[in-house]
This record gives structure tokens, sequence and C-alpha cells, in this order.
């Protein structure tokens, strides 16, 4: 087990700096500003504002175009406090500082440190020498036998309910408009005795849900080429290890390949008591052609089998996806063939976005790159169509009894408090805080577009060690 506890800086409470971070982009770069947050526990408290930090991290992505470009916008806007207050340190980690590393501080020179996903766990060293001398630090560099260390949870974000965990790095896919290898590496797992004494911190600090977190975590556990890891349990073990885990609510993961879909995983679905009844499987293409081109390694038949064996074994499953529209050299008829994808899985939900190159990835060198018009045109039409179908398939819960985690309050000052389904449909009802991390069961009166609203029927105060608690239904 590799501990970075040791490595987490020393401080007495009161002399504390100010850390405020800013995060763009996917659940992982959620789970690396928290990881941060840690490190730096003992020495940075963090706050709610830039204006009263010493430090400010802007936690960057790279997969979209919009989250890179906003990087730049929003490091503009800080640099005016690093005039008001001269000892202000700024860092960027994330994918953009893996990707552009030392360039961001030819840009920037205002930019202190640029840390890449594997150089943030050496921020408490980084950040004490960047306040003890002058000079500007960039570590991007990707070390093939890193290893991710556990860095444990002092304190638990307030009213957290859930708990998103790491359990593995990186990808050895290479889809072709990807650039996840260039900047978070190959695949590296997690030791899974990291995993588990990381969920059991987050259960004690309240969690009742776990979200196992990888860029591919159906291939947990395995080398390039599909070597298993000495050691190491697969990815089916691993959810029958958590599922074991006392406290443990909920648990889910993202996000699969579907080429690593194995029928072990698909298995779990109908045994294992803790798995949600929800997989999202990001199909990217409905056509064959568009998804040898996107280097995916299944066809569109292939695909479907999966569906096929994860609801043989899981009838009730819910199915999310993403979508890329417009990818270079999709004809009209391979995009016929996505819209009848859609049509025969029917997913509860989807995300959907216009192709755009990213820099280094092969798809970007590609011809026949389509024109701006046709990628709007497409992404209206998979929008009118999933809107009809979504409204569709939340319909179907309409005046039943259905089970919710809560997990949050509502709109401000609408009275309503929010949780899931266990099949990943968001639940809005009246409601109060006492509510924050029960099950409680809630009659479905309406279908919303992406959503579904009721009124509370009946509570569990302690999850599965208690019986139901009948309630008053809400006004």
């Amino acid at each position: 087990m590799t501990d970075l506890n040791d490595l987490q800086g020393n401080s007495k409470p009161e002399m504390r700096k100010k850390l405020f971070i800013a995060t763009f982009g996917c659940q992982m770069n959620d789970y690396d500003s928290l990881t941060m947050s840690r490190l730096l526990h003992n020495t940075h408290k963090p706050v709610d504002t830039p204006e009263e930090a010493d430090l400010i991290i802007i936690n960057t992505c790279s997969i979209r175009e919009k989250a890179e470009n906003k990087l730049y916008s929003l490091a503009g806007r800080y640099r005016h406090l690093k005039e008001i207050n001269p000892d202000l340190k700024i860092a960027i980690t994330g994918c953009v500082a893996q990707q552009e590393g030392a360039r961001l501080l030819d840009r920037m020179p205002y930019v202190d440190i640029v840390l890449g996903p594997q150089g943030i766990y050496r921020l408490p060293s980084i950040v004490n020498q960047a306040g003890e001398k002058p000079g500007r630090i960039c570590i991007n560099e990707l070390d093939p036998t890193f290893s991710i260390p556990l860095v444990r949870a002092h304190t638990a974000p307030p009213d957290q309910v859930r708990a998103s965990i790491t359990i593995m790095q990186g990808c050895d896919n290479f889809c072709t408009y990807c650039i996840v290898p260039t900047v978070r590496g190959r695949e590296i797992s997690r030791p899974p005795e990291d995993i588990i004494e990381e969920i059991r911190q987050a259960v004690e600090l309240g969690a009742r849900e776990i979200i196992l977190l990888g860029q591919n975590v159906n291939s947990y556990g395995k080398k390039a080429g599909g070597r298993t890891l000495h050691g190491h349990p697969g990815f089916a073990e691993l959810l029958e290890m958590v599922d074991s885990i006392r406290g443990v609510e909920r648990l889910r993961f993202t996000t699969s390949h579907p080429r690593d879909l194995d029928y072990a995983t698909a298995r779990c679905f109908g045994t294992l008591r803790s798995l949600c009844e929800h997989i999202h499987l990001p199909v990217q293409s409905g056509a064959t052609p568009v998804l040898k081109r996107m280097n995916r390694h299944y066809s569109r038949q292939e695909y479907l089998d999966k569906v096929s064996m994860l609801k043989s074994e899981c009838p009730e499953i819910t199915i999310t996806t993403d979508l890329i529209v417009g990818f270079p050299g999709e004809t009209e008829r391979d995009f016929e063939q996505t819209v009848s994808l859609l049509e025969e899985i029917r997913y509860d939900q989807l995300f959907v976005f216009k192709y755009s190159p990213r820099p280094g990835t092969p798809a970007s060198r590609f011809p026949d790159q389509i024109p701006e018009e046709v990628k709007t045109r497409r992404i209206e039409t998979v929008l009118k169509i999933q809107e009809k179908i979504g409204l569709e398939q939340y319909a179907r819960f309409e005046d039943t009894d259905v089970e919710i985690l809560v997990e949050s309050h509502g709109k401000e000052g609408s009275g309503d408090m929010q949780g899931r389904t266990r099949g990943n449909h968001v639940v809005h009802f009246p409601g109060t805080s006492d509510l924050l991390g029960k099950l409680v069961t809630v009659r479905i009166e309406r279908a919303c577009k992406h959503s579904l609203r009721g009124r509370l029927t009946a509570c569990r105060a302690n999850g599965s060690d208690a019986a139901e608690n009948p309630v008053q239904p809400a006004i």
C-alpha cells in the first residue's frame, strides 16, 4: 500500500494558508481536486472564493475544446489578483497542464506551477518549494511504473452522500479522436487494498453511495494486451469486494468501454446487492465504418450484443451513452445508422457532442472533415429524437413507487430535495434537510425531460440495517 499520509505537510491549524480550486472536466478531475485538497489539508484551508486564497489551483480538462478555452479565460481573470497580492501562487494542473507543460509558463508569466496528473501527488513539497525560493515549476512527465498513492481523508465534503473513488488511471485503447492516453498515460490499476481502504474511509465519513472511476473500468487489473496483473482481481471481482463492505448502500461505476465489458461484469448486475441497475456504455457512433475509423474495436452488432447480454442478466437495467456526431468521413448513411441505433436501444439519456479535433490525435489529420453546419444539423436531429425517447422512457415511472437515495437540496427556494433512483434517474420532491443521506420511497407523479417529480411516502433511517418507517405524505 502506497500511503501519502506522512507527506501531507504539517502546520498548526491557525497558521494554515488558504486554498481555492477551480475544476473543469470529468469526475476524474473532481476526484483529483479532492485529492489535492487532502494533500494540502495540514497547510491550506479550502475557501469559497479566489479573492481569499494564498494558492489558486486551476484543474483543467483538454477532452473538449471549450473546457480548454475556459482555462485561458479564467487564468486571465486571476492575473489581477496576483497584481494585488504578489505572494499569491497560481498553479495549473490536469490534462491541459500535461499536454502543454512549460508552454503554459511561457504563455502565462503569472503562473507559478504546472503539474500533470501524476505530478499532483508531489504538491505539498512543490508548494513549499515555490514559497521558499524564486523560480517556476513544471512537472509533466508520465512514468509507466507510476503507482497511484493512497491519500487519506481527514474530513468529508459537507453533506457527502456519494463518494467517487479512482480505481485506475490512463487508457490503452487509443481511440483516434481521444487525447487521454497522451495526457493520462497508459493504464495503471490501483492495488485493491488501497481502493477498499479508501472506500471504508469514505463510508466512515458518511458516504452511502460509491462510484468507481476510471477511463476504462472494465479493463481494471490488466496490462496492454489483456495480461492480468499479478495480485490484482479483475473488475467483476473488485465489484464483489466492494459489495461486501458494510455501509455501502449503492455502488456505481464509470466509464465502461464496450470492448472490455464481459459476462462476469454483466452478471454482477443481477447478483450484487449494492450494484445499481445502471451502466454508462459509450457507443460514440451507430455505424461500423465510423467505429472502425475511431479505433473503437467493436462493430455496431457487437455493441448490440453487449446490450442484449446486459438486459438478459438484468432486464430492468438503465443504459446511458456518449455520442459523437460529425466525425471525419461520417456520411449521411452513417448518421442514419446512428439514429436507428438510438431508436433500437432507447437510451434513457445520452450525452452528444460535435466532433472537435484535439491536437496530436490521429483524427485531427483525417481527410473529409465535416463542415460545421452539417455537425450542427446532425446534433440537433439527435437531440430532438432523444428528447422524445427520453420522455417516453421516463414516463414509465409515473404512478409508481421508486427508492431514492437523497443526495442534496433542490433549487434554492424550491423547498425540494433531490436524489436518484437505482437506475440513475434524478428525482425532485418536497422534503426537508433531515432526509439527506437516507433511502426514501417516492411516488412519481410526473416525468420531465431529464428528471422525475414526486412525493415522499416512506423512508429508511439507517439504510439496509433498518426497517422502513412510514412518513406522512409531503404537502
